[in-house]
């Protein structure tokens, strides 16, 4: 199992949008969906998928949160990835342009697709769910890089901590590297000199892609997309919680906020075998025993499963 897992917020779209993503991307696919009951929200649809071989999960459980572009997803076509084709560079642009006609329907462009000095091909859309994705052509002589990465942009009084917000990460995930960082140089504002135009960082296996951001953004990072934290035992799930939570009002049913207000689900691994493996009684018993609890606590979990 994946260590750290997108997890994305809708009001009642989750089942739609993961078929929707799944018929775009290769090596996608829908692999798990179960309903919470009797929750704050009602009854909510959980859906587990896989996209370009990347896991996602998605809850559809009211109109709380909204994407913002804070937070979107990067996705690399890179020709070498395109080994069945005779003209690989080609293979990936279309591909690309595919993608991203799919993704205009219904959906706002915030970056229009074509060349820039960083890539020969890229935009940057925010769909018709909301959520936003950065499509790039890239560099087969660079890095490899997995097909999708969470990117991160710090804006407003989080602005010019991207750097920091990298070493913190690094600090807590014990199996992490440092990879590229770029910084914004002298006449580029309102971003200062300095601070990060482009960096990523892998935690836990998993690459994410960092920016600051100076303009006047209207928007940050919400709970419409957390990562979730699989643990294997409780003294994993106390080192995380201790580890990353700063907001102690977040604090609920796994979920908190760290400094830079992001926030995360450290979740047992044990608890999704169970919600994928447990009958809807078992389903429901686990959930009204983590619903009341900020921190969540595995044994009482495994208690309320078996009972």
């Amino acid at each position: 199992m994946q260590k750290i897992i997108p997890h994305l917020w809708f009001d009642k779209e989750a089942r739609e949008a993961a078929e929707f993503y799944t018929s775009l991307f290769p090596e996608s696919k829908i692999t798990h969906t179960m309903v919470l009951r009797n929750t704050p929200s009602g009854d909510c649809d959980v859906v587990s998928f896989e996209l370009w071989n990347q896991p996602f999960m998605a809850i559809s459980a009211g109109p709380y949160f909204k994407f913002t572009p804070a937070i979107s997803f990067m996705v690399n076509f890179d020709p070498l990835s395109f080994s069945s084709s005779s003209d690989q560079h080609k293979a990936a642009r279309e591909k690309l342009d595919m993608i991203w006609d799919r993704l205009t329907d219904g959906g706002t462009v915030l970056m229009p697709i074509d060349e820039y000095p960083f890539s020969k091909r890229y935009g940057w859309i925010m769909d018709k769910y909301g959520l936003s994705w950065q499509l790039i052509l890239t560099n087969p002589e660079g890095e490899r890089r997995p097909p999708i990465i969470p990117s991160l942009m710090f804006v407003k009084e989080n602005c010019g901590r991207a750097e920091e917000a990298i070493n913190f990460y690094l600090s807590v995930f014990r199996h992490s590297k440092q990879g590229s960082i770029h910084r914004y140089p002298a006449g580029m504002a309102p971003d200062k000199e300095g601070t990060v135009m482009f960096a990523d960082v892998m935690l836990e296996d998993m690459w994410f892609a960092a920016m600051d951001s100076a303009h006047d953004h209207k928007f940050g990072f919400n709970e419409a997309v957390s990562f979730i934290v699989n643990c294997g035992d409780q003294n994993e799930i106390d080192y995380y919680w201790q580890s990353l939570s700063a907001v102690p009002e977040a604090e609920q049913c796994g979920w908190l906020k760290d400094k830079f207000g992001l926030s995360w689900q450290i979740t047992p691994a044990d608890m999704q075998q169970m919600f994928n493996n447990g009958t809807q009684e078992q389903i429901d018993r686990l959930t009204q025993a983590f619903l009341p609890m900020k921190k969540l606590d595995l044994a009482r979990l495994q208690e309320a499963y078996n009972s």
